[in-house]
């Protein structure tokens, strides 16, 4: 019986060994996902017609939104409200900055964007590219985006866009940090920057 014991109490402190190493990997390699910058490496054009890259999302806390100027409400939406609230939170434009990339580029060029994202906002800039490499940015930062035919017995016809409708936040290292739903409560959306900010 004794021996039993032991054998048992052994068989518990192994598990239990185990079960702290492995919580201990989880913990180091979660931080190491947490510490890296979200989303990947791109070299797009700014609606100014500038190249643009994944740098551009550093040195301050940024808002990142993809979708599309065909968007009949989402889109104009968010961007308002988005315009809205840093002018509350950073009325300076000094502390926070604000990205908007197109899931369309076939329709979006740079042109388009900087017409479109002008009569919302001065603060927010935004970003268009080849078909290939804006794949590659929509896929890096986990955002969907399909296609959806208007008329879906002509498939090559007009044609609108399903996207992610959150706000992607960003710290100034270009972290992931949070996000802002579409139809967020706007005294928590302004929460949220003012904690984005404070991450300069």
């Amino acid at each position: 019986m004794k021996t039993f014991r032991i054998v048992i109490w052994v068989a518990v402190l192994i598990v239990a060994a185990f079960l702290g190493g492995f919580t201990y990997y989880l913990n180091k390699t979660g931080n190491v996902v947490a510490e890296a910058p979200f989303g990947v490496p791109f070299t797009l054009v700014s609606q100014s017609g500038q190249p643009i890259t994944e740098q551009a999302l550093r040195g301050k806390p940024t808002a990142l939104f993809f979708g599309f100027t065909h968007c009949p409400e989402v889109c104009p939406t968010t961007l308002f409200e988005l315009d809205g609230w840093m002018q509350k939170v950073d009325p300076d434009g000094t502390k926070l900055q604000a990205y908007f990339v197109t899931v369309d580029p076939e329709r979006d060029t740079p042109e388009i964007m900087n017409q479109y994202v002008s009569n919302v906002s001065k603060r927010i800039t935004g970003i268009s590219g080849s078909p290939d490499k804006i794949a590659e940015v929509i896929k890096g930062y986990r955002v969907y985006a399909k296609k959806v035919p208007v008329d879906e017995k002509d498939p090559n016809g007009d044609y609108t866009m399903d996207h992610t409708a959150s706000v992607f936040l960003l710290d100034s290292a270009g972290r992931f940090s949070g996000t802002i739903a579409y139809g967020e409560n706007p005294d928590t959306a302004i929460k949220k920057l003012e904690n984005l900010a404070s991450k300069g």
